[in-house]
């Protein structure tokens, strides 16, 4: 997901949108329903968010979409364990990563 998004301080919800692959209505709906989620607004009414903001939508994205919690067992999920729940989250992305950069020195050789 992040890793479609390059560097910036802050993003348009159309590209948060194409980098997970979902609409922007979803990116919408999840901003009400978590708290976590508190991209700023421009003048025009516009969201940007911020690098922290796609941090959690990663999260989110994994808790709802990869995962198959319920919105509600998600939020509770969140509010329980979320030190735990990053944690894991963060290594399980570290180890794709590298296991991606494994697979492409092997199709190199």
């Amino acid at each position: 997901m992040q890793q479609n998004l390059p560097e910036k301080r802050y993003y348009a919800i159309g590209e948060v949108a194409d980098a997970f692959g979902v609409n922007t209505s979803l990116i919408r709906f999840w901003e009400k329903e978590f708290d976590v989620l508190k991209p700023k607004k421009n003048a025009k009414g516009n969201r940007l968010f911020t690098p922290q903001d796609i941090k959690n939508l990663e999260l989110i994205f994994h808790l709802v979409k990869e995962r198959g919690f319920t919105l509600e067992g998600a939020k509770t999920h969140l509010k329980e364990e979320k030190k735990k729940t990053l944690s894991n989250f963060e290594i399980i992305r570290k180890l794709q990563n590298v296991k991606a950069e494994l697979i492409n020195i092997k199709n190199n050789l």
